[in-house]
């Protein structure tokens, strides 16, 4: 008998439909074979399988299954096709009937006592039920929250193998999660790690800041050791907007794929904050593997990625070129290719030269110029014109930092860059890619970016004496529509381009020596 039961699995972060078909010969020898390039994980679930349906007081018998996971052409990887393959050898076996199955989707990994086990990727699985016009998916108990959060969708936490029989022949009926657990859930975004009034002093820096998140820029600290550059990387995201729902969707989704999601919370309800060391390879940070998995930058995707010790990271940085511009990561494989979201705020802080106190007012540097020319050579141009702005970071003077005087809260600074974000997407309502200024392309710019007449004869006086790429021209433009879009302002004007210039011109003409 020829059993069909429906699956799914996770490609980038995207859900595919498997049809697990499952051929039951009584009068052949005893095998089991699965087909339709199955991964190592995959076919190993026949002993799990086996073991099971004999565990839970069902038949297993000694004759010949085949086992087809259908399109045969994407290869299978992880264990979650384990229960799924199991209902098709109850149902081929006439231990289960076709229609007690069916407009139904099942995953999850078994034990060999029968009981379910937690896989990756359940919120994006269940989306593609709802797409697929599927109503029910059956899933272990400890993904039915995250599976939960896609309405439309009956979901049915499943204990065990044997639960699920007896539910399907109405015995022991599982109830469907019950949506209202997700509105207990504490809603509220988290604590900010560092609040804006906790840094002292670094007024010109937290203002860079502030323009930063308004119009979701890169930007590059460069100062001594102790100057506050990590402190002040860290409170960036206490400024950024809140998630959108579509934004905590996406971020659920990676970090669901990525098994990454607290046990606590199965909805992103913060912008990520990841912070790789130096020494991680290109795989980690941009993805891949022999199965693609995210890497970092996916991992920070709608929040901030911070390259501490930018310097050391080394070559490894030419890999982030075109996924900062493109905002996707495309890993190809001989199999095929798969693309991973990219739309991060990427932030990074070095030290100026070897010693790291060249140009400092009170440390003398100890490295010689033709050092610190290397040391910051070691940063490409294409790189360096990756960040929109570039700060100088001095360290804090003594009476600032002592002083009692309250500085601005993260949360008034946020207020401004949540003000300032809305008039962006007012203005692009018409265009879904543009969720902030730094998401305009050259074309976009030209149109949105309308610059009083000083203000242009600023912006060429200063594309000649900096020498500043045409990527550059572009990001300084976006820079200024941030700027003015700070003020309310609906033209680009000689201050913000000023402004706009300032953040370029530093770490530039320290390069140039």
């Amino acid at each position: 008998m020829l059993a069909h039961v429906l699956s799914g699995a996770v490609f980038g972060i995207e859900g595919i439909k498997i049809t697990i078909e499952v051929d039951y010969n009584s009068r052949s020898v005893a095998g089991f074979t699965i087909v339709g390039l199955p991964g190592t994980a995959v076919q190993e679930s026949r002993e799990r399988v086996r073991a099971a349906i004999k565990n839970i007081g069902c038949e297993f018998p000694m004759r010949r299954f085949t086992v087809n996971l259908a399109p045969a052409d994407i290869r299978k990887e992880g264990p979650s096709f384990d229960l799924p393959i199991a209902i098709g050898v109850l149902v081929a076996t006439e231990q289960l009937r076709a229609d007690q199955i069916a407009d139904s989707m099942f995953i999850g990994e078994l034990a060999l006592d029968g009981k379910l086990r937690h896989v990756c990727g359940a919120i994006n699985l269940a989306l593609l039920a709802k797409q697929e016009g599927i109503r029910k998916i059956y899933v272990p108990v400890e993904d039915a929250p995250e599976a939960a959060q896609i309405d439309g969708v009956e979901v049915f936490p499943v204990p065990s193998l044997g639960h699920l029989v007896e539910h399907l022949f109405g015995m022991q009926p599982i109830p469907p999660f019950d949506r209202a657990q997700l509105r207990h859930e504490d809603l509220r975004p988290a604590e900010r790690a560092v609040d804006f009034a906790q840094i002292k002093g670094q007024e010109y820096v937290k203002r860079a800041m502030e323009v930063a998140a308004a119009g979701n820029h890169n930007i590059l600290l460069v100062g001594p050791p102790g100057a506050g550059k990590t402190l002040i990387a860290r409170a960036l995201p206490g400024i950024l907007p809140p998630l959108t729902p579509e934004e905590a969707l996406e971020i659920t989704r990676i970090y669901s794929v990525a098994d990454l999601l607290p046990a606590d919370r199965r909805m992103a309800r913060r912008r990520p904050f990841r912070a790789p060391h130096y020494t991680i390879s290109q795989a980690g940070l941009v993805g891949g593997g022999s199965t693609p998995r995210p890497g970092e930058l996916t991992l920070a995707h709608r929040g901030v990625l911070y390259l501490d010790e930018l310097v050391e990271f080394g070559h490894k940085l030419e890999v982030l070129r075109q996924p900062l511009e493109d905002k996707v990561v495309t890993i190809s494989r001989a199999s095929g290719s798969l693309t991973f979201p990219a739309n991060v705020m990427l932030v990074g802080s070095m030290n100026p030269c070897p010693c790291g106190y060249y140009g400092d007012n009170l440390q003398p540097c100890t490295c010689g110029e033709a050092a610190v020319r290397r040391y910051q050579q070691r940063l490409s141009g294409p790189i360096l014109d990756r960040f929109d702005i570039h700060l100088d970071v001095r360290r804090v003077d003594y009476e600032k930092l002592v002083t009692t005087q309250a500085a601005e809260s993260s949360e008034t600074v946020q207020a401004r860059v949540v003000a300032a974000r809305e008039q962006q997407l007012a203005r692009y309502r018409d265009y879904p890619h543009i969720r902030a200024n730094s998401d305009l392309t050259a074309s976009e710019i030209d149109r949105f970016c309308p610059i009083t007449e000083d203000g242009a004869m600023l912006l060429q006086n200063a594309m000649r004496r900096l020498n500043l790429s045409a990527r550059a021209y572009h990001r300084v433009l976006k820079l200024g529509r941030t700027i003015a879009d700070l003020e309310g302002a609906a033209t680009i004007t000689l201050a913000h381009i000023a402004e706009a210039i300032q953040y370029r011109s530093r770490l530039m003409t320290a390069l140039q020596g």
